[in-house]
């Protein structure tokens, strides 16, 4: 067995004590030493994002159907038809799989500026192999699923809001999923049922810390809503802060 599980065994009989103070300073010290890399790689990377989407989209359907098809009226919940809301949703699941080994890589980069390790672009992919990439994007697969399931269920039935609540409480209670597969080491299923339990276990705190981090992540938006990019780092480290303070990572586990 290793530390990760001994110590997850030793939180499921008997939790544990976390800090708000104490993980809050840890993730805004850990900030400050990657604002400007990840923010930077953040902006970059979205950008060539948009335009690889934007240049598909004009190839496959030209200039006058993509403006038609993805105006903001059309795109409207309520106005879309079954098959295009199907087709969206799935789009945008295949989506949120691809990227999520890039998005994982945040928090081996927070990992590496909390140890004062050097960060290479080329570890931005390093989760794009095995056996992460599988671990990785079958959660993200299971979580956005279900989301967007229940989501359109209450949405047939008139209940928009409730929908998007329980998807901000999916994507709550699953927020240690990624760290425990990357630092931890654990199996898609068994990373997101240690996600909830330890959520559980100190439900209130961990959501201050994450709404503390999710209003700072905002502050980027006043003046340049380009500033957003330097900020959303924050909720990197605070995931990582989070993570650390309750399961710890052993360097034998992780690369």
């Amino acid at each position: 067995m290793t530390p990760t599980q001994e110590r997850l065994q030793d939180i499921k009989k008997n939790g544990y004590q976390i800090d708000f103070a104490n993980v809050f300073n840890h993730a805004f010290e850990n900030y400050k030493k990657i604002a400007l890399y990840a923010g930077l790689v953040l902006f970059i990377f979205s950008v060539l994002f948009v335009i690889f989407i934007g240049v598909s989209l004009v190839s496959v359907m030209g200039v006058t159907a993509m403006t038609r098809e993805l105006s903001p009226e059309k795109l409207k919940v309520e106005n879309l038809s079954e098959s295009n809301f199907l087709v969206f949703g799935s789009i945008a699941l295949i989506v949120s799989c691809i990227l999520s080994p890039f998005q994982a890589a945040f928090l081996k980069m927070a990992h590496c500026g909390d140890r004062d390790e050097e960060f290479h672009i080329s570890d931005l992919f390093g989760y794009y192999k095995l056996p992460y990439l599988k671990e990785i994007i079958i959660s993200t697969f299971l979580i956005s699923a279900i989301g967007f399931a229940q989501a359109t269920l209450l949405s047939y039935v008139h209940f928009e809001l409730l929908g998007k609540v329980i998807t901000y409480f999916i994507s709550y209670i699953t927020l240690l999923v990624s760290p425990l597969i990357i630092f931890g080491d654990l199996k898609a299923i068994e990373a997101m049922k240690y996600s909830i339990l330890i959520i559980f276990k100190q439900p209130f705190v961990i959501l201050g810390l994450i709404i503390v981090a999710f209003i700072g992540s905002l502050v980027g938006f006043i003046g340049c809503c380009i500033g957003v990019f330097f900020t959303l780092p924050f909720l990197y480290s605070m995931n990582y802060a989070i993570y650390n303070a309750i399961v710890g990572i052993d360097a034998q586990e992780i690369e």
